[in-house]
């Protein structure tokens, strides 16, 4: 039976929703909760918008031709979420929710990409959004293919050793306040060096990090490095 795969991908704005609003709006962020379909040619996302003071948001978002049917839900310092219809520039999403039946877990935008994770059933389907960029003059820029094993380190994006590593640390409770054990315990336990296992509690906990946060976060801080 085929697996699932997880793939991070990018794709500039000028070839997805909020083009307009991303470019009028210095270092604002979008973050979407959620994309369903809504009808043949639009997408309904719930998205939060940071960094940016409500009135000019809205401005900037009601003047995007890309949106429709804009709704505030709620209002933090600064940061709203809002329900909208994305009613253009939106193909490549329809493309993934529908014909390569997949769910996009993360999508975030910010100086002029967006930033994808998608979960596809399996690497026909990951080809069949390829496929349709290239033969409808999109971008699509895969960075990076995680398949799923049915392992527990493969759902995480951990090496069986970072796993291991984490694991044995939680048992022995060296997560706990007060700890209960230290690193060279943990490492004459997993037969390896105090060093060794400082790196690899150190991959394993950055790992879980960047596939528990926003992948768009940790990407758009990676190029500006």
């Amino acid at each position: 039976m085929a697996n699932a795969c997880i793939v991070r991908g990018e794709i500039p704005a000028e070839e997805f929703a909020l083009y307009e609003a991303l470019s009028s709006l210095s270092d604002v962020e979008f973050e979407v909760e959620r994309i369903v379909q809504s009808g043949d040619e639009a997408a309904m996302p719930l998205m939060w918008i940071r960094n940016a003071p409500l009135a000019a948001v809205e401005e900037a978002v009601e003047r995007d031709p890309s949106i429709e049917d804009l709704e505030l839900l709620s209002e933090f310092d600064d940061e709203q979420l809002y329900r909208m219809q994305w009613v253009s520039e939106v193909e490549m999403v329809l493309q993934m929710l529908t014909n390569s039946q997949a769910t996009i877990t993360d999508a975030y935008g910010t100086d002029g990409r967006w930033y994808l994770r998608v979960l596809y059933p399996d690497r026909d389907s990951l080809s069949k959004t390829v496929q349709f960029a290239e033969d409808n003059g999109l971008t699509f820029d895969v960075k990076a293919i995680r398949q799923l094993d049915g392992q527990p380190a493969g759902r995480y994006g951990l090496t069986e050793a970072q796993f291991e590593a984490l694991e044995t640390a939680l048992e022995a409770g060296y997560y706990e306040v007060p700890r209960e054990t230290d690193q060279s315990d943990l490492a004459e336990e997993l037969d390896i060096s105090h060093q060794a296992l400082s790196e690899r509690l150190r991959r394993a906990t950055g790992a879980l990090i960047e596939d528990t946060l926003l992948v768009g976060g940790v990407e758009a801080r990676r190029d500006d490095s």
